[in-house]
């Protein structure tokens, strides 16, 4: 539903921004990368040209955080995501957030390998895909107990040290293994299953943001049956005159100031529905309402 929101009011700026350090600020509604991928995020999109205007039209919609992962393909989501940035006027304004440490071996199925050789070959190879000479943020994509934390988030601060990483920040983890990787290196965001209709970490959100930590929510359209019409998703939307994806991102943004959601899709008419989202500004009665659905 674009009735209500005119497309000249397309802006990632105006759901604020987030500040990594004190040299770079990035707009808060960002753009994940994961749907530029075939079925199961296995092998290349089926359209790459289509995926590749997508990534376009988010630079003009004003989107500058770009998330990704070298597992999404593998490595066909990191190409499309350099050949649409490739050229950008404001490319030193462009903020990465990329991931190691899963393995694919198919459709669907995702292996952790933390071994630090191996973690640091990830890392190499994918400034070589992205074209870039430093990460600006890299996720440990998920822990794996084989190794201790220690160990793979050593390996990132070692890259750190040496310039390749300037953030770091880990994927899918509790506070208490959040707490132990500060003791390793500084970690600087979070990336967690996170959305309205029924996964909260909302422990891992508030400390996230007690440390001033980015919090990414991924999969944060998961709305589900909130979505379907009568639901008070949709009835509110109804009631905005917006789709439900855009008051399940709204709902995101009010919930702390340390929220970027990284929605993603492969259709540009979504990407102007979704962007518009920043537009939204829940009532604090209606967010309360949508935060209580999940009780």
């Amino acid at each position: 539903m674009m009735e209500a929101i005119q497309m000249a009011e397309i802006n990632a700026a105006n759901a604020g921004t987030f500040a990594f350090d004190d040299k770079f600020k990035v707009n808060r509604l960002g753009y994940g990368t994961m749907q530029l991928t075939g079925p199961g995020t296995w092998g290349p999109y089926r359209d790459p040209e289509s995926g590749i205007k997508v990534i376009k039209q988010a630079l003009d919609y004003g989107v500058n955080f770009f998330d990704t992962a070298d597992s999404y393909g593998p490595w066909f989501a990191d190409r499309y995501l350099a050949a649409g940035l490739k050229g950008a006027a404001n490319r030193d304004q462009i903020f990465i957030s990329d991931k190691v440490g899963q393995t694919r071996q198919g459709p669907n199925i995702w292996t952790p390998h933390g071994e630090a050789n191996y973690l640091r070959q990830q890392v190499e190879v994918s400034m070589m895909t992205l074209g870039i000479d430093h990460e600006d943020l890299v996720f440990l994509h998920r822990i794996d107990s084989h190794f201790s934390i220690a160990e793979q988030v050593g390996e990132l601060k070692k890259l750190q040290d040496e310039g390749k990483i300037k953030h770091i920040g880990l994927s899918q983890v509790t506070v208490a293994e959040i707490k132990e990787a500060q003791k390793v290196a500084k970690i600087d965001a979070i990336e967690n299953l996170y959305n309205v209709a029924d996964h909260r970490d909302d422990d891992v959100l508030d400390y996230a943001e007690t440390q001033n930590m980015a919090f990414l929510p991924w999969f944060p359209l998961a709305t589900g049956k909130l979505a379907q019409p009568g639901s008070e998703l949709s009835t509110m939307a109804d009631k905005y005159q917006v789709s439900p994806a855009q008051i399940a991102l709204a709902w995101l943004l009010k919930r702390s100031k340390n929220v970027l959601p990284i929605p993603g899709t492969s259709s540009v008419d979504h990407l102007a529905d979704n962007v518009a989202a920043a537009n939204v500004e829940l009532s604090d009665t209606d967010f309360k309402t949508l935060s209580d659905l999940s009780k």
